[in-house]
């Protein structure tokens, strides 16, 4: 690969690369992963730094995985053998390609896309922009081959140019981010080592994670300075079961879950109050009633989960905000329920029975507690489903293992159980009281600067998606992890990720990112003009400065603590 790269243009260096990734089928969760992270191995092998030095190329297995996936680093160590080390990260693994449709098979051949496209009439947007010549189709083409070519090109500059460097680069490729992030969570341990046995100080992370225009005709180009966090906030509903022919004598669990998710889901009232940030509001990414046949009783159990962003709000306040919803759901149903039923006993002239129509509301900590009250062996119950339930989807253990304390609950009264299902993604930003962030984003605004083009750029707070980058910094207080971890049904059985190791590294997360449109798409598509020649001069550069800044200024207790 190297002999071939050295007679390119850097432009021409990144698409040619961009393309032959495109071409390897990676799609989370597939052998194509692995075949992935060993080919870019392979690419960076042949650089001459790396025909040097073997040893500063290797990968790291992530533990229980299928397929073997794995994680690739390169380390390029600079000619003043200071510790000052920039990162640089992106993740090698796409979506499916089920939305291509009948075209599925040109899924990964950009040629045969683009000739596609040329003639596609169903939108002149997507046809003019083939014709043109300057943007690349393809699924994974802008999330995120093309960022891994931006961070092969410069890996090769740098390896080439290591001597004059006032400090190192490594440079690492993650699998598994459209999913679980498992190859950015089993990279910290990595990173730890590297930071105690080689003494490395870990300056910033640079994410080439794609950026697209946030509103139509929208020309900007974003460079984010911290990654938005999230959270699977879950529900365990269990109503009270009825035949038909009684129906208002029972609780639907999926009228409940109907309330809840009107309450919550796309609510305004809780999306964060950040200007100039795009902010964006918990959705319901599942609704589903356990019954999987036909007949005639009415649902009494049913589970669902919210995507719930965060970006400066504590996970502390947060259980509790949706709890609160929650009660005021149950008490809609329950006032709706009563109503019915007593409209019916008098149209039809029966006795109205004694019922209840009460809907306890916990948070999983709550109940643990009531269940542990009642001599129930909390502990026994979850590590048995989890050994009954090897291999099940982790949001669907996740239920399980509520559902398995709830059958231990002689009770049985209608409840709704509210817990955290995986995954968990930190929120970290650059903070104006720290000279070390402040240095930063000053350095990011002199690259700006220097490139001649500020009207073209915006720096923001929040890269807008989701991504590896919340995993390099925590900022979450003890309280706030605490709330997470005691609600959290499979933390330290089956899911956890090293929240002692991310806050001690505490590695600011930068995304400078390859531009383009339509992510995750069938007409995923990068812009080669600014991807392949700009941003690659605006990494190198910001790179150089952060690098060459004063040493001094690093070690000292100010760097931390500073205010302006």
């Amino acid at each position: 690969m190297y002999h071939f790269l050295q007679t390119k243009s850097l432009s021409e260096q990144i698409e040619f690369m961009t393309k032959q990734l495109v071409q390897i089928p990676s799609v989370t969760g597939t052998e194509g992963e692995s075949k992935k992270a060993d080919q870019i191995k392979q690419w960076i092998a042949s650089f001459p730094y790396f025909q040097r030095h073997p040893e500063h190329l290797w990968e790291q297995v992530i533990p229980d995985s299928k397929y073997r996936k794995k994680n690739i680093f390169a380390f390029v160590k600079g000619g003043l053998s200071a510790p000052a080390t920039m990162i640089y990260h992106s993740h090698f693994d796409t979506v499916g390609v089920k939305d291509f449709g009948s075209i599925e098979d040109k899924a990964f051949n950009p040629d045969a896309l683009m000739a596609y496209f040329k003639e596609y009439e169903a939108d002149p947007e997507v046809k003019a922009e083939a014709q043109s010549g300057d943007w690349m189709f393809g699924r994974g083409a802008l999330d995120m081959q093309s960022g891994d070519a931006v961070h092969l090109a410069n890996l090769l500059y740098f390896s080439e140019h290591h001597d004059e460097m006032q400090g190192n680069l490594l440079v690492m490729f993650n699998p598994d981010e459209e999913s679980e992030h498992k190859g950015v969570i089993a990279a910290i341990s990595e990173l730890k080592r590297l930071q105690i046995e080689e003494g490395l100080e870990f300056i910033a992370a640079i994410n080439s994670d794609f950026v697209s225009p946030l509103f139509e005709n929208d020309k900007t180009h974003y460079l984010y300075t911290g990654a938005a966090g999230k959270l699977l906030p879950s529900f365990y509903i269990y109503g009270r079961e009825s035949h038909v022919g009684e129906t208002l004598k029972g609780i639907d669990s999926t009228l409940i879950a109907s309330k809840i998710n009107w309450q919550i889901n796309n609510n305004m009232d809780l999306i964060e109050d950040i200007e100039g940030e795009v902010v964006n509001p918990p959705s319901c990414l599942y609704q589903r009633d356990e019954k999987d046949i036909y007949n005639v009783q009415t649902p009494f159990k049913t589970y669902m989960y919210f995507n719930y962003f965060l970006y400066e709000e504590s996970l502390a306040g947060v259980i509790n905000k949706l709890k609160r919803l929650t009660i005021d759901a149950c008490t809609a149903v329950e006032e709706k329920l009563k109503e019915n039923y007593d409209r019916y006993a008098k149209k039809t002239g029966q006795i109205t029975s004694q019922l209840s129509w009460h809907i306890e509301v916990n948070t999983l900590q709550e109940y643990i507690s009531l269940l542990k009250d009642r001599g129930i062996d909390v502990d026994h119950v979850i590590r048995q489903t989890v050994q009954d339930h090897k291999g099940m989807e982790l949001r669907e253990l996740s239920f399980k293992i509520v559902d398995a304390l709830q059958q231990k609950d002689s009770e049985k009264k209608p409840r709704v159980i509210l817990f955290y299902s995986p995954p968990y993604l930190p929120n970290n930003y650059l903070r104006d009281h720290k000279l070390r962030d402040h240095m930063i984003l000053n350095a990011m605004k002199q690259v700006v600067e220097e490139s001649g083009e500020q009207d073209s750029f915006a720096i923001k707070r929040f890269f807008p998606f989701l991504s590896d980058s919340s995993y390099l910094s925590l900022h979450e207080t003890n309280e706030g992890l605490e709330a997470l971890i005691e609600n959290f049904s499979l933390w330290n059985e089956c899911y956890s990720i090293p929240v002692k190791d991310i806050r001690s590294l505490s590695i600011p997360a930068i995304n400078m990112g390859v531009y383009g449109k339509d992510a995750h798409k069938w007409t995923e598509r990068v812009y080669k003009p600014y991807s392949f020649n700009t941003l690659p001069m605006l990494i190198r550069r910001l790179t150089e400065i952060l690098l060459t800044q004063d040493t001094s200024v690093r070690k000292s207790k100010e760097y931390f603590e500073y205010k302006k």
